[in-house]
Parts: C-alpha cells; structure tokens; sequence
C-alpha cells in the first residue's frame, strides 16, 4: 500500500476511524487489517479510515495510509498477504505523549481507535482510553488480538497461533523423518522456536504426527516444565538416542533451567521498548555441549520468522477467525462498547466452532496465559491428549500430509 495524500483539513470531513498493527507480523494480520477496513467502508459512518505507519510511531509522526482511497481488489489480496502491510513496531508509548497522542486523533478527527497486536498493545490502547476517559475526550477504543505466542488470557485462542501450529506441525515432523533416515550422521537434532514464556508454540510441535507414527514424537521441553539443569537436557537427549538412535528436542528461545538459568547465557542480546529481553540462542549451546559431553553430533534448526508469518502453510481458519475478530472491533465499536478486546470463545470442539464475543482490556493487557497443566504430560516433556483436543482444530483441514515407513 502507498501513501495517500490526506485532506489538510482533517477533523472538518466527520469522524476517523484510526487502525494500526503492532508487534510482530503473522500470517494472518492483514486479514484482521482488512476486517476492520471492510467493516468500517460497509458502515458508512466514517469519512476516512486511516492506517498508522509502524505501529504508534506512525500516529506520532502522523504517518497515516487513508484506507478509503484503496479498491476492494487490492484490499483482497491484501487480505491473503503476509507479515504487516502497515507497517508495525515495538514503540512504548510513553506516559507524556500520552496526551500528544490524543490531540493527534483530535485533530485527525478520530472518534474510534483499533489496535491490532499482543499484551503490550492491549497495554497502549488501554492507557491511551484511560487518559481519553479522563481528558472527556470521545474515544472508542478497541484491540484485536494478535500474537503467535497465544498467551493472551481471556480468549480461547490468538490469531497467529494457528497458522504458525501448522508450519510446525509440518516442520518438526519432517525433520525428524530426517534425523529417523540419518541417525549415524548427526543422531541429534535442537529445533528451537519461538514463543516466549509460554509453550504453547513448541507444544505445536508434537501435532504433525499421526497414530502410527507415535514412536517418532519429539521431546518438548517447555517453559512451564524447566529442567533442573543442563545436565537434565543431556540426559534425556542421551536416553532417546540410546532407546531409538537418535533424538529430536523443540526448544524454546527462552529456555531457563529451574533456577531461571538461560540455557544459551544470562546476557541477553538485546532488550525492547517493553523490557522484552532477547537471550542467545540455547539450542545453539545445546548443540556445543551435546558434542563436547556426549560426543555426538548434533544439529540445529530455527525457523524464526519465517514460522511466525508464512504464508506457504497458512491455516484457513486461523485466516477466517482474524478477519472476524477485525469485522467484530468495528461492529462492537458502532455499538459503543469501548475499552474491550475482541476475543474467540470456544463452542464445541468437534465440530469445532469459535464464536466472537469480547473481554475487558483490563484483563488482558500485561497478562500471559502459560500452558495449561492439563495439556502437559506426566514426564513434562511431552504433551497430554486434551492439547491435541484443544489445538489440532486451529489448523484447518487436512493440516499434514499421509506419510508411509519402510519396514
């Protein structure tokens, strides 16, 4: 998308809805993007919806898309665009520009404000309504949720989720095909993922793989499960390649032992806006140590970003459900309903059906949801049926190809 030319008179054409994308980009952002715009075009209550530039920054800089002025053939094929055709960031809006803030959406006439992202999002809207509330300002403001991590509470489920639970789903199990045809080669292999402090993205790992392929599931080791040490890792990672000949561990970027040790070291490489420290990577150490204690070779794969946003292995009703959630934030704003997120809540499991409903902001922002104890094994390693239950349906049909084994 380009930037189009704003009316250098804003607040005189009627009220604004104002749109932004935040945190890092997914598969499925663009549809909840498209949501709102199609919503709010359908609506004709605004006179412009405007985009921001990368995320807050873009409101403070008035960096702004008017997505009025875009066909609907365009806004389709962003629809079915990765990543986050706005732009986004990791700005922390600080408490003095709150007001700066608002003044902006003043004078860009903007009434009702949605914001596409994470905890730290819900956390900006949030604080931004709050001081609207208390300036008298008229501001409707709602999130929509977005994070590959699926730690947001109050919500069955996040958009991302799905769509990165599929390209895992299909990367781990081929990998480990690899590692079951190349046991002498490098009989262990790291995949580590990302997720932050919750597991629910390496738990995906575990769904690629059928009934009859159960002697082939990874080891998952899982934030909410931290060895007691590196000397724990090692000796699982030795037990399986003793029982099979060769073993498969999903990682997550952020794993600590039991006394909150980074695996890949305490210093971390870089640190965000919203006090998010970046540690090095720990399937990176794993990987030494395995050679250096165990003398086996071992490799290590991450996927990083291109899990988090591709396209290639989108889940279909990943993409449907963001696009809802977007269409929602504008139907539940019209209704006056403001300082809410829009939230899936989970109906039936087979058929598996989601409906919308929403959820104060003040139960979400700043909160992380962790993996339930009920979806983890007893071993702490592995994962419980009721995961695969909850979590298989979030990657739309067929989500893994039929594979065959040569006896």
């Amino acid at each position: 998308m380009s930037d189009s030319q704003l009316d250098p008179r804003p607040s005189t054409l009627g009220p604004s809805l104002l749109v932004g994308q935040s945190g890092g980009a997914t598969a499925v952002i663009n549809a909840s993007l498209i949501g709102v715009v199609d919503a709010a075009r359908e609506a004709r209550s605004f006179a412009r919806v405007l985009g921001m530039r990368n995320g807050i920054e873009g409101l403070l800089g008035e960096q702004f898309i008017d997505l009025t002025a875009h066909d609907q053939a365009t806004l389709d094929r962003v629809r079915l665009t990765p990543s986050a055709s706005l732009g986004t960031g990791r700005y922390k809006l600080k408490d003095d520009e709150l007001d700066r803030a608002l003044d902006l959406m003043t004078a860009h006439g903007v009434t009702v404000f949605i914001y596409i992202g994470g905890n730290d999002s819900a956390d900006t809207a949030h604080r931004l309504a709050v001081r609207a509330r208390a300036r008298n300002q008229t501001l409707t403001v709602v999130a929509v949720p977005k994070t590959i991590d699926n730690d947001l509470p109050e919500t069955d489920h996040c958009p991302g989720y799905g769509s990165i639970a599929r390209f895992l789903a299909n990367a781990v199990r081929d990998a480990t095909y690899d590692s079951l045809a190349s046991p002498r080669l490098y009989p262990v292999k790291f995949v580590e993922v990302m997720g932050r402090d919750a597991g629910w993205v390496p738990a995906a790992g575990t769904l690629g793989f059928a009934a009859d392929e159960a002697d082939l599931l990874p080891r998952i080791f899982l934030p909410e499960r931290p060895p007691a040490s590196t000397d724990d890792v090692l000796a699982a990672v030795a037990a399986d390649v003793a029982r099979r000949g060769f073993a498969v561990a999903v990682v997550p970027e952020t794993l600590r032992t039991a006394t909150g040790a980074h695996l890949g070291g305490d210093v971390p490489e870089y640190v965000d806006q919203f006090g998010h420290p970046y540690f090095p990577s720990p399937g990176l150490a794993l990987t030494r140590l395995v050679a250096e204690q165990l003398g086996l070779r071992a490799r290590c794969d991450r996927p990083g970003t291109i899990a988090r946003m591709s396209m290639s292995l989108v889940s279909a009703v990943d993409l449907a459900e963001a696009y809802a959630l977007g269409r929602a934030a504008v139907a539940r704003a019209l209704a006056g309903e403001s300082e809410i997120m829009t939230a899936l809540r989970r109906v039936s499991d087979a058929p598996y059906r989601c409906e919308v409903t929403t959820v104060p902001l003040t139960a979400v922002a700043n909160k992380v949801r962790p993996l339930p104890d009920a979806f983890i094994g007893a071993d702490g390693t592995s994962l419980a049926p009721a995961f695969r239950t909850y979590a298989l349906p979030l990657l739309g049909p067929d989500p893994v190809p039929f594979y065959g084994r040569l006896d």
